[in-house]
């Protein structure tokens, strides 16, 4: 089970707002902390495995609940 360190709820947000508050949000962990995005932008399927892969970090996990999508990112570099 991977520990959690921060949680954000980006729901009721649209492309661009949940990947910008994603970066935010990373910037202040420490490498290799992970936090738990909660998302309901259609976008964001596309949108966060992306930011992910270019800005360093790791998608840990891309699950869905309903309408919500959930990320665990681990923070990169």
């Amino acid at each position: 089970m991977t520990k959690i360190d921060h949680h954000l709820d980006a729901t009721g947000l649209l492309c661009p707002l949940p990947v910008l508050k994603a970066r935010k949000r990373l910037k202040d962990l420490d490498e290799g902390q992970v936090l738990e995005m909660l998302a309901d932008d259609p976008a964001a399927i596309i949108d966060v495995p992306h930011f992910c892969t270019e800005a360093g970090h790791t998608l840990l996990a891309q699950q869905f609940e309903g309408p919500h999508q959930i990320y665990l990112i681990r923070k990169g570099r």
